[in-house]
């Protein structure tokens, strides 16, 4: 039986996205002191300047990983940046000390290619769905599985319907 239901739409707006982050690093600020910050691009980028700032971290690395291709359905997970080695070897066995931070933990397979680089490291995301929560250690809102996203940056200012139209 396939599953007919309509996805649900969460926009989030600049002001949220800034506050929701700044609650992340507020709960990230004693799970720490972190040597860094490694961001999984390009959802990564936003949150982990935020937290830079609020937690006082300066070094901050990118790991370029790609699950979207489309926008809408995720495909094969392709790594076109690994971590600097710089970073790894600066870091303590496994990625002791460092920071992972995405914007989103949809189903896991994103998280989990970069846990197997960073095992030791601390994981944390702005929002988190139910099949990727248990891959990430601390996130900020859950929402359901059935939920699309639209961040800030991927949008424009434009008329909303009602739900009660049916429109998500």
């Amino acid at each position: 039986m396939s599953d007919t239901r309509q996805q649900k739409a969460f926009p989030v707006s600049w002001d949220q996205f800034h506050r929701d982050a700044r609650a992340l690093a507020w709960r990230l600020a004693g799970a720490g002191p972190f040597e860094g910050i490694v961001c999984i691009t390009r959802g990564g980028l936003v949150p982990a300047a935020i937290v830079a700032r609020e937690l006082g971290v300066r070094m901050i690395e990118t790991v370029c990983v790609a699950s979207y291709h489309d926008y809408q359905t995720q495909g094969d997970t392709l790594i076109l940046k690994p971590i600097a080695k710089a970073v790894t070897d600066a870091a303590g066995s496994g990625g002791q000390g460092l920071l992972v931070i995405d914007d989103l933990v949809d189903t896991g397979k994103t998280a989990s290619v970069v846990r197997e680089m960073l095992p030791k490291a601390h994981f944390a995301t702005v929002y988190a769905k139910p099949l990727g929560r248990p891959i990430i250690d601390t996130f900020i809102t859950e929402v359901s599985q059935d939920t699309w996203i639209y961040f800030p940056w991927d949008m424009g200012l434009s008329f909303q319907p009602p739900i009660r139209d049916g429109v998500a």
